[in-house]
């Protein structure tokens, strides 16, 4: 099936900004590669894509005629796997038992049962329509992906993590394949495109609106830092109570001190007026004793 000259201008250049899409995650990898450690970050989204080149390939083999969507969706299919290795190699193992399980059900048992059942339930072109909703749902779902980075960039109104040129490119990319659907007339590669557009368009927005604001965290980092100092001049004033503490035990035990010198005269006293009584009782019994003591 040939195409017009505009037709095949739109395909080479969505050929060529999908190729740069897929090829964005490879400073990850080669991060993964380097430290040894996935650090945490999800498989999904490159079992997902892997699905979706697999099924456009299959789809453009169906309906003939699509070399463009065969040669990017196949270079697809190759860096994805390449990807899923690298991290199946250096995720742990719960994680590796996770992406394993779902390219054994999502990328093996679901390609194979959707290949059976486009056979079993439909033939010519019914075929081709039935597997061409099959990957406007698919196509669909992988475009809706950014509507969490779009969530966090609302919450944290901060750009960080929606990095412009991966964006641009993405937008790119949905509007010549959406032109290329166009000019084809083929509804199954236009519609996941106006979605794309759609999103590429909000990312866009957003970053006009919050590239020169500073996000939410950092607004919160001097109250921090205050904090911090705050704590940090607590801790002489706690050495004072300290040594006031010290001090006042101190000054304390002197009173106590001077409180036990007090009673001991008049103990003193208490004694002699005792003597005294004792000495004149001595005296009146005629205890020589006390008498001789007494001179």
């Amino acid at each position: 099936m040939s195409h017009s000259p505009i037709t095949f201008i739109f395909g080479v250049l969505g050929n060529i900004a999908s190729f740069v899409c897929f090829l964005a995650p490879l400073p990850t990898f080669y991060r993964v590669c380097k430290k040894k450690s996935t650090e945490g970050f999800q498989s999904i989204p490159y079992v997902a894509a892997l699905f979706s080149a697999m099924l456009w390939i299959f789809y453009a083999y169906v309906k003939t005629g699509e070399t463009l969507l065969i040669t990017i969706n196949a270079f697809g299919c190759v860096i994805e796997t390449i990807y899923l290795a690298i991290f199946i190699t250096y995720c742990p193992k719960k994680a590796r038992m996770s992406t394993l399980r779902m390219i054994v059900l999502l990328n093996f048992g679901g390609f194979c049962t959707i290949v059976l059942l486009t056979h079993l339930l439909a033939k010519g072109e019914g075929r081709v329509k039935l597997l061409g909703w099959i990957c406007v749902v698919f196509a669909t779902s992988v475009f809706a992906a950014p509507l969490s980075i779009i969530r966090v960039v609302i919450r944290t109104k901060s750009v960080e993590f929606l990095p412009f040129p991966l964006s641009l490119l993405l937008l790119v990319s949905a509007i010549m394949w959406l032109l290329y659907g166009i000019s084809l007339k083929d509804i199954y590669v236009t519609l996941p495109n106006v979605v794309g557009l759609t999103f590429g368009i909000v990312q866009m927005v957003l970053y006009a609106m919050y590239r020169n604001k500073k996000p939410v965290k950092d607004e919160k980092l001097p109250e921090h830092k205050g904090d911090i100092n705050n704590d940090e001049n607590v801790v002489p004033s706690v050495t004072d109570e300290n040594e006031q503490g010290v001090g006042d035990i101190e000054i304390g035990g002197k009173k106590e001190e001077k409180e036990d010198e007090q009673p001991e005269p008049e103990k003193k006293q208490d004694q002699v007026v005792e003597d005294q009584t004792e000495l004149n009782d001595k005296k009146k019994t005629g205890d020589p004793e006390r008498e001789s003591c007494q001179v």
